[in-house]
């Protein structure tokens, strides 16, 4: 999109490797760090205490804009999300408590207080442990609802894109027969395509001609499939921009 979302983006997380039996969190990060392009020093393993301190929607929403937009103060914070400073305070002070912002002290006049965040990227184990399972579902509820709302707004926007954007925006959806190892490997092919187009600096001034593009990834068993609720039926739904003008390509 030509300017930052409405909707604040969520904070780019991947699945890692689901923990074995009793796996404490060091062995689930070393685990994560099997995976093409976790580097410990910038990315972080989600365990259930870190995980708590994603509980609220509000600090997954407040990661997602310090994650992509760069650092801010908790009166931005407010004016951004719309909420008062003394609850985007609290909610600062919990996402550092538990690791994921840091004070930037290189910013400011000393009166505001800065805050970047603290990794690039968070992985979760989508197989979680029994303790970490209800934290983890209240995380993963919100950084779906917040993929919900942003296709939701790019929608209402689509039709006061340049051109050029409309050209080569697209919503898609596949319904694929795979087997475990194959919706890995697709996802790792994903993954590697991806890596070249990444900006590892947030903070880094953007590239000429460049805007803030939202790619949303979701790969799992259609609901219902292979348990739960009743099976859903997929759209199959893919857009082609080029060959169907009235579709989300034109978004």
């Amino acid at each position: 999109m030509s300017e930052p979302p409405d909707s604040p983006p969520t904070p780019e997380s991947r699945s890692a490797p689901a923990p074995g039996p009793g796996e404490d969190a060091a062995a689930a990060g070393h685990r994560a760090a099997s995976i093409p392009d976790f580097d410990p020093e910038h990315d972080l393993a989600l365990d259930a205490r870190s995980l708590r301190g994603l509980a609220h929607p509000v600090r997954v929403q407040m990661l997602g804009i310090l994650r992509t937009e760069g650092p801010a103060t908790a009166t931005r914070l407010a004016a951004r999300l719309g909420l008062n400073s003394g609850a985007t305070s609290y909610h600062l002070r919990q996402l550092a408590a538990h690791g994921f912002v840091v004070e930037a002290t290189d910013l400011g006049t000393g009166r505001d207080r800065w805050w970047r965040a603290a990794h690039r990227s968070t992985w979760y184990d989508m197989r979680a442990t029994t303790a970490d399972a209800e934290a983890g579902d209240a995380y993963l509820r919100s950084v779906a609802r917040i993929y919900a709302d942003t296709l939701l707004r790019a929608v209402d926007e689509r039709a006061t894109l340049p051109p050029e954007w409309q050209d080569v925006s697209t919503m898609s959806d596949f319904v694929l027969q795979l087997t475990p190892a194959e919706a890995e490997r697709l996802s790792t092919q994903i993954l590697d395509v991806l890596r070249p187009y990444r900006r590892a600096d947030p903070e880094a001034a953007a590239p000429e001609g460049t805007a803030p593009t939202m790619f949303q990834f979701g790969l799992f068993p259609l609901p219902g499939a292979l348990g739960g609720t009743d099976p859903a039926s997929g759209s199959g739904a893919a857009s082609d921009p080029a060959s169907d003008p009235d579709s989300m390509g034109d978004a």
